[in-house]
């Protein structure tokens, strides 16, 4: 059994899920494309969630979110189940879309942690040598919109929701700025996010220069099947980083308060199923306070369930 997650309102995370064995489910084309944007603006206005950026690439996603409602398993739940059964209509398939393994929901603690897990998603494809610039990527990618500071309008996939139903025909998702960045304007902090993004793109491209590695090129992306894999072999790892922060200090806080949360839960969960229903769990308990009423320790920002 997976460990509890502490959710508590106002933090930033980035979210990262894989299409089951790895496979090329969200491949881009025009109805995935609308199709996740879609989606994922749907789930944050359900869930009151604002998104920073996001990449979709051919078989897996990341997105950086502020939970501002305390309530973003509602918003994974909404997310996962719209692209999973949209995608699915689309393919023509009924089986398990995503992967089996628990969605990795990493806290983003400071403000340059934030920054530096936007660059790393937003040149995913960089890096992985698909493409030589971000703006190059056939698929979903927030880059152009927050450099420009516009909006992506997304219309209701025709190959799953009804015409006659009550999902709405266009929505619109504003990427909102993370917090710790307040104090920039809008042009200093797409330049920023530019200068940034240059400097991976550079680097790739020495790194191709020396090792003789061709890019895979849109057209090539374009016409992968998506039934395939990609070849190299999975990372396999039983490790699941909850917490991202540069400082060390804020690294070890966090990780002190996570180990903390975990054994508190754990403890209150024994003793409710041994019958002590009174038992109080600890601030930012989620699924037994919102399914099963369990009392919570108070918190200033921990919201009513929902």
């Amino acid at each position: 059994m997976s460990l509890p997650r502490e959710v508590i309102r106002g933090r930033t995370y980035m979210i990262t899920r894989r299409c089951s064995e790895r496979r090329f489910f969200l491949r881009p084309d025009e109805e995935t494309n609308e199709a996740f944007t879609y989606c994922l603006a749907l789930a944050a206005s359900r869930s009151g969630i604002g998104l920073h950026f996001m990449h979709a690439a051919s078989n897996h996603y990341h997105a950086g979110v502020t939970d501002h409602e305390g309530r973003y398993p509602v918003f994974l739940h909404y997310f996962h189940e719209f692209v999973a059964k949209s995608q699915n209509a689309l393919r023509g398939r009924s089986e398990n879309f995503w992967s089996s393994e628990q969605t990795s929901v990493v806290r983003l603690v400071e403000a340059p942690d934030v920054l530096s897990k936007m660059v790393y998603a937003l040149t995913n494809p960089v890096k992985d040598h698909l493409v030589e610039h971000v703006e190059e990527w056939p698929g979903v990618n927030s880059y152009q919109t927050t450099l420009t500071g516009g909006v992506l309008v997304a219309k209701r996939p025709k190959h799953f929701f009804r015409d006659d139903g009550d999902m709405p025909e266009t929505v619109v998702l504003k990427l909102t700025r993370p917090p710790g960045f307040e104090k920039m304007t809008d042009d200093d902090f797409a330049a920023e996010i530019k200068k940034q993004v240059t400097a991976v793109e550079q680097t790739m491209a020495e790194e191709r220069q020396k090792t003789g590695i061709q890019v895979l090129g849109r057209k090539r992306i374009l016409e992968q099947d998506w039934r395939a894999s990609p070849d190299s072999e999975a990372s396999r790892s039983d490790i699941n980083p909850r917490v991202a922060a540069r400082s060390k200090w804020a690294r070890e806080e966090a990780l002190v308060r996570n180990k903390a949360f975990v054994e508190a839960h754990s403890n209150a969960r024994q003793r409710f199923k041994d019958g002590e229903k009174d038992v109080v769990f600890p601030a930012g308990t989620w699924w037994l306070r919102r399914y099963a009423g369990v009392a919570c320790e108070a918190a200033e920002d921990q919201p009513a369930p929902a």
